[in-house]
């Protein structure tokens, strides 16, 4: 199971072969053209992405007076892995993560932190603007892994998402239990209606039946 992610990743370093210190520029700007040591950052649970270049490249790096700090920003679009646990459904909350780490260089070169202050910006509006979840809250974590090669640092976004239940409710929920009250009618019709019993009786089986499969259909298949 995957999801889509679109966001701007920014990250800062210091270089002091980049110091510079000038009376009247605060920062400089410079064009992703201009080679400049950057980290190998990439994303653990990536399959598919891409960097967005219209009209020019989404790229911002900006080098800041007197202190050789570097600002390296850029949008992105992933698509992500994400195992879901299905067994709640449609009640369930699912837990996603963005993990990101250096690909070759270990904890003795590089080591990411998380910024003290908002690491995680959120735009106005977004957490209602999903059309089937609801995001429930966004935190921050550390995910620094040891294999053969050394220990890589690694910080990790948990995106917790809520689904909206309004929709089951409207078009699974309140059908399904008409349907079970329109059944009981069967109770009612004279027991010499043998023709009617067993209409009533097979279209209650038959829309109970097609709406299990609409729902079905929106599934992966799973094991419970």
């Amino acid at each position: 199971m995957e999801y889509s992610l679109h966001f701007t990743f920014r990250e800062e370093w210091t270089d002091e072969r980049l110091y510079f210190n000038s009376p009247s520029l605060k920062h400089i700007v410079l064009s992703p053209g201009q080679r400049i040591w950057v980290p190998d950052t990439f994303f653990q649970n990536e399959k598919d992405g891409k960097k967005h270049d219209i009209d020019t490249p989404n790229i911002l790096i900006r080098v800041y007076n007197g202190t050789a700090r570097i600002l390296y920003s850029c949008r992105l679009t992933l698509t992500l892995s994400c195992p879901m646990k299905l067994a709640d459904y449609p009640l369930d909350v699912q837990t996603c993560v963005v993990d990101f780490a250096s690909y070759a260089y270990t904890t003795k070169d590089i080591e990411y932190i998380w910024k003290e202050e908002k690491p995680i910006q959120i735009k106005d509006g977004l957490r209602q603007s999903l059309p089937s979840f609801l995001l429930s809250n966004v935190r921050t974590g550390n995910c620094t892994s040891v294999t053969n090669t050394g220990a890589y640092s690694c910080l990790r976004t948990i995106i917790e998402l809520k689904r909206e239940f309004s929709y089951y409710l409207l078009q699974l929920y309140i059908p399904s239990f008409m349907l079970v009250a329109v059944s009981w009618v069967s109770f009612w019709l004279d027991k010499d209606s043998v023709p009617a019993r067993v209409t009533l009786g097979v279209t209650t089986l038959l829309t109970m039946t097609t709406q299990a499969s609409g729902v079905n259909a929106n599934l992966p298949p799973v094991s419970y």
